[in-house]
């Protein structure tokens, strides 16, 4: 699934400093104090400090960070739940940190939805009431509402289940219902704090397939607050990473794994088996002496070269020849092609045992066909040893 370059959410320099006199601590911060020495000195909390980034029209965009690094502080800026100290917020080109009350209501009924980790269901109303729940409020008729509900409902897989009341379902059903009820006003971004934390592990893996597939399908763009890595890199397009208030790095996962800004981002992959996340282009190295071209008789290798790697004038990958053959024609008895194709895109996990059992470095297409590289077996453990 391709995301759009486009922004649809853009945070300019905010901060939100906690505390009856949040002027004083701004003027500190600018004079160069940290967040521990404000709160010594006058008790106010740094709950977010200068942060500045956009989020891309039709990503998962996680934000992570150990409790108190101002992950959840962030989400609230950006509905307006709290408001920021100073800096401000764009949704879809529209600054909404000026908004009056009045016309923020209307952006969080049109534009957002959110799911909290709490499922905030009502005990005394059925499962289609509880999500026609929000459209109720906003004034919507019930004849729409209801259809409307309906209609999320079976997106997130509970159709048939209307008239359950919540306490009939398992955790991870009355989650998909405040999911559901987050998407009756199909919402031009869905905020998720914690959404999946309180579940089971195996329904949590479930939902968050469920939010894959629902992104996927209807090209949403979504925010989501975890502390979790594995869920950040199984859900994330792009990882934005907070300590202290502070936005430290923001990164695709291999982005993150490969390049970490610094020992707190590296931490977070600690024990994480990279092979999962990083992908064959990212370790594919392109050694020009070994690939090698027909001339219309044999092809030519690099002396002291076991292999080589046949390409057409597109570049193209034609085969992989044997150097001890190289005297014949290279015709397809010389040419060893019998494993499956490699891509740039495929998985490292996927890519282990072919490394392990060709006699060759393994190349490396993209979808095309083109000829990117090779992954050797020493280039692998080096990879896999570094992280």
């Amino acid at each position: 699934m391709s995301v759009s370059n486009e922004a649809i959410l853009s945070v300019s320099t905010i901060f939100k400093i906690f505390g009856p006199h949040p002027e004083r601590a701004m003027d500190m911060l600018r004079n160069g104090a940290d967040k521990n020495e404000i709160f010594d000195k006058t008790g106010h909390v740094v709950g977010v400090f200068d942060a500045s980034f956009s989020v891309k029209r039709g990503e998962i965009f996680v934000i992570m960070g150990l409790s108190g690094s101002g992950k959840s502080t962030m989400v609230r800026l950006f509905n307006r739940l709290i408001e920021p100290t100073s800096g401000s917020i764009h949704l879809n080109g529209r600054e909404i940190t000026g908004l009056s009350d009045k016309q923020l209501l209307e952006v969080r009924r049109k534009d957002m939805g959110m799911v909290f980790q709490s499922f905030a269901l009502m005990p005394h109303m059925s499962v289609l009431e509880n999500t026609a729940f929000g459209l109720e409020i906003s004034g919507v008729p019930e004849k729409e509402r209801l259809r409307r509900a309906r209609e999320a409902l079976a997106q997130v897989g509970l159709a048939g289940q209307e008239h359950s009341y919540p306490h009939q379902l398992s955790g991870g059903m009355q989650q998909r219902v405040g999911l559901a009820r987050a998407l009756t006003n199909d919402p031009t971004i869905l905020l998720m704090d914690e959404a999946f934390s309180a579940l089971d592990p195996l329904i949590r893996h479930e939902m968050q397939g469920e939010l894959i597939r629902l992104q996927a399908e209807q090209q949403r763009t979504i925010i989501f607050i975890s502390h979790d890595i594995e869920e950040a890199i199984r859900i994330g397009h792009r990882i934005a990473i907070m300590e202290g208030g502070r936005v430290v790095q923001i990164g695709t996962p291999q982005e993150l794994i490969n390049q970490p800004a610094n020992d707190y981002v590296r931490t977070f992959f600690k024990g994480f088996d990279s092979s999962r996340v990083l992908k064959a282009g990212d370790v594919a190295q392109l050694d020009p002496g070994i690939i090698c071209r027909l001339n219309g008789k044999a092809p030519q290798f690099r002396a002291g070269a076991d292999y080589g790697y046949l390409v057409d004038e597109r570049g193209h990958l034609l085969g992989v020849v044997d150097a001890e053959a190289s005297g014949a024609a290279a015709d397809d008895r010389h040419r060893l092609h019998e494993q499956a194709p490699v891509y740039t895109d495929t998985p490292l996990d996927e890519v282990l045992n072919i490394v392990a059992s060709l006699p060759y470095p393994v190349p490396v297409l993209d979808r095309a066909g083109a000829f990117k590289g090779t992954i050797s077996k020493s280039q692998l453990l080096q990879t896999l040893s570094r992280h």
